[in-house]
C-alpha cells in the first residue's frame, strides 16, 4: 500500500472521515484479517474508494483523477504497452502540449514516468487514481479472445510444423481463465457442438459468445480441466464436480468445476471465485439511504432474524457477506453453514453442508447452537425443520442471517408460515427483510443522454409510477451506453442492486399474526415507507446508473 497503516489512521481521524470508535473496530479487523488498514476501511464500509483515494492524493500532494468519468482515446492509452500498464497499475489518459498525463495507483514510483518521458520526449505529469479505478480502465487493452486464440494456434503450428492436433492445450486453458478473470466473468462455459466447440463467458449476468474452436480440441481441453481439477479422465458418461486453483494477475483464483455429459460430448462450466468480486459495502451494492438505515438498525440488534430474498443470481449471498463483514469484530463469535462455502471470511467459522455425512442445514444449525455463537448465517432456509430451528435461535438471543427464494420481500413472511413456523414467532423474530435484483450499470466510458417519449414508457410502466418519477413531461431524459471497448460494446459495465426493504412495523406484525396474504403485507409496508424494487430501480434510472429496459428486465412489471 502507498502509505503505512499509522499514516492512514492519522489521516482518516484528522480529516474527520472516521470517528475513534469506528477506527478501533477497523484496526482490530485489519489485525485479525492480516490485511492493510487501507483495505480494511473499505471492507468495513467506513469510507468509499474514491473518497479515500482523494484524501491520500491531497496528503501526498498529487492531483487526483477519476478515470471512470473520462474517455481515453486508443492512441493515448497505447503510449504504455499493456504489460507495463498492468505491472505498474497505471494508464496514460491525456496528451497535450504540456505533457503526457499518467494516472497510477502508485504515484511516488518514478520508473514509469521516466520511461514515458524518454519514449515521448515530453514531460510525464503524474496523477493519482485508485487501484480499483485503474484496473477497470485497463480493460481498454483487451484484445478480442478469438483473434488472440487464432494467433496463438497459428504461431504454435508454424513453430512446430504440426497440425491442430498438437495445439498447446495448457496454454489455451490458461488463456481462457486469464481472459475470463480480466473480463470480470463469473463463469466460463465450454460447450461441444456438432462441428465446433463454443466458449461463452457470463459477464454481469449475461452469457456472451467469446470463442469458437475446432471440435478436435474440445476433448483435449476437457481432459486438461479434469487433470487440473483432479477428476477422473477415463469417465465420460457421468457428471463430475471438482475445484482447482490458479494464479492470475498475482491473485490466487479458486475455480469450481462442473462437467456433465450432453449429446455432443462433455460440457464444462467453471465458476470463478475471486475475492475481489466480493469486496463490496452495502452502499456499493446500491442500497439507498432509507433502506441502509433500516438494515443498519437491524444489524445493530443482538438478536432476531435478517432475511435476504430473491431468485438465484440476484446477489443475496453478496448482500449477506457485506453484512457479515460489518458484524465481524473480535468480540463476536460468527458461525455460518453454507452450500457451498464460496468465499472465505477471515475470523468467521464457516461450515460446508455435506449430505454424505448427514451434515444438513438443520443438523449443522443444531450443532452451531452448541458452539456459543453470537451471529449465525444459514446459507438457505429450505424446509420447515431448518426454519423452525433458525427462528428459535433468533428468539433465544442470537442474530440469525439467512436467504429465502421468494420473488419479493412481503412473500417471505407467509412463506415462513407455510413452513410451519407459528405466525406470532415470525412477527416477533424477523427484524428486517431485504428483497433484491441485480441490474447492469451503464458504462461510464460511453454514457450518453437520450430522450424517450412518455407514450413509449407507458407501454411497460403504469401512469402513476411514470408521473411519480418523471413528472408530467412528454419527453423523458435518461441515459444509456453507446457501447465501447471497455464494456465489450454492450453499453454496460458492472451491476448494482435494486432493493425493497421491509421494516417490521406494528401493523405489519399484526397482519402476519392474522395470516394475511403477501399483497396486504406489501401494501402496508408501502404505507409505512417501503420503496419497491421498481421505484428503487427508476430512482437509479434518474441518477443515470442504469436503464429503464434493465429495470423492467429484472422486475418484470406489468402495465396497468
Amino acid at each position: 500500500m502507498l502509505l503505512p497503516d499509522i499514516e492512514i489512521q492519522q489521516l482518516l481521524l484528522q480529516s474527520g472521515q472516521i470517528d475513534t470508535k469506528t477506527m478501533r473496530d477497523v484496526l482490530v479487523f485489519a489485525a485479525n484479517a492480516r490485511i492493510p488498514l487501507q483495505q480494511a476501511v473499505m471492507e468495513k464500509d467506513a469510507i468509499d474508494d474514491e473518497r479515500l483515494g482523494l484524501l491520500i492524493a491531497n496528503h501526498i500532494k498529487y492531483p487526483f483523477v477519476s478515470l471512470s468519468k473520462i474517455t481515453i482515446p486508443e492512441k493515448v492509452y497505447r503510449i504504455i504497452p499493456e504489460r507495463l500498464a498492468r505491472k505498474h497499475k497505471a494508464i496514460v489518459f491525456e496528451k497535450d502540449s504540456n505533457g503526457v498525463k499518467l494516472a497510477t495507483a502508485d504515484p511516488v514510483n518514478t520508473k514509469l514516468p521516466a520511461i514515458i518521458a524518454k519514449k515521448t520526449g515530453q514531460k510525464a505529469i503524474v496523477y493519482m487514481a485508485t487501484e480499483k479505478d485503474v484496473e477497470n480502465v485497463l480493460q481498454l487493452y483487451r484484445k478480442d479472445l478469438q483473434r488472440t486464440f487464432d494467433e496463438l494456434l497459428q504461431a504454435e503450428i508454424t513453430r512446430t510444423e504440426t497440425s491442430v492436433d498438437e495445439a498447446p492445450i495448457a496454454k489455451i486453458v490458461d488463456l481462457l481463465i486469464a481472459y475470463a478473470y480480466r473480463d470480470k466473468a463469473s463463469d466460463i462455459h465450454i460447450e461441444p457442438e456438432e462441428k465446433n466447440s463454443l466458449v461463452r463467458f457470463r459477464i454481469d449476468g449475461m452469457l456472451h459468445d467469446v470463442l469458437y474452436m475446432d471440435k478436435k480440441l474440445h476433448d483435449r481441453m476437457v481432459t486438461r480441466v479434469k487433470v487440473l481439477s483432479r477428476l477422473r479422465t477415463d469417465e465420460h458418461l457421468s457428471a463430475q464436480d471438482g475445484k482447482l486453483r490458479m494464479e492470475v494477475d498475482e491473485e490466487n483464483l479458486d475455480i469450481r468445476v462442473s462437467i456433465i455429459p450432453i449429446t455432443e460430448g462433455e460440457k464444462v462450466v467453471m465458476r470463478l471465485l475471486s475475492s475481489r468480486f466480493r469486496q463490496f459495502s452495502l452502499e456499493d451494492l446500491g442500497m439507498n439511504d432509507s433502506d441502509l438505515t433500516k438494515v443498519t438498525s437491524a444489524i445493530n440488534k443482538s438478536y432476531g432474524m435478517i432475511l435476504s430474498t430473491g431468485p438465484t443470481g440476484s446477489g443475496k449471498t453478496t448482500t449477506v457477506y457485506s453484512i457479515l463483514k460489518i458484524l465481524n469484530t473480535r468480540e463476536k463469535n460468527i458461525t455460518t453453514i453454507e452450500e457451498p462455502v464460496e468465499y472465505r471470511i477471515k475470523g468467521v467459522n464457516q461450515i460446508q453442508v455435506n449430505p454424505k455425512t448427514n451434515l444438513t442445514f438443520a443438523n449443522g444449525l443444531r450443532s452451531i447452537l452448541r458452539q456459543d455463537p453470537n451471529v449465525i448465517f444459514v446459507g438457505e432456509i429450505r424446509d420447515s425443520e431448518t426454519a423452525g430451528i433458525a427462528v428459535n435461535a433468533a428468539l433465544t438471543g442470537h442474530l440469525v442471517l439467512s436467504t429465502l427464494h421468494t420473488n419479493d420481500a412481503a412473500t417471505a413472511l407467509p412463506r415462513l408460515v407455510d413452513m410451519k413456523v407459528e405466525p406470532f414467532l415470525v412477527a416477533s423474530t424477523v427484524n428486517v427483510i431485504i428483497a433484491q435484483r441485480l441490474v447492469r450499470k451503464i458504462c461510464d466510458s460511453c454514457k450518453t443522454r437520450v430522450v424517450i417519449g412518455r407514450r413509449d414508457a407507458l407501454k411497460d410502466i403504469p401512469e402513476e409510477i411514470i408521473s411519480k418519477h418523471f413528472g408530467p413531461k412528454e419527453e423523458i431524459g435518461v441515459y444509456e451506453g453507446k457501447g465501447c471497448k471497455v464494456c465489450h460494446a454492450t453499453g454496460y459495465t458492472g451491476r448494482i442492486g435494486v432493493f425493497e426493504v421491509i421494516d417490521m412495523s406494528e401493523k405489519v406484525k399484526e397482519l402476519i399474526v392474522q395470516k394475511s396474504d403477501s399483497d396486504e403485507i406489501a401494501q402496508q409496508a408501502i404505507l409505512d415507507g417501503m420503496t419497491t424494487m421498481l421505484d428503487d430501480g427508476l430512482d437509479k434510472v434518474l441518477k443515470g446508473l442504469t436503464t429503464i429496459k434493465e429495470v423492467l428486465r429484472v422486475t418484470k412489471v406489468e402495465s396497468a
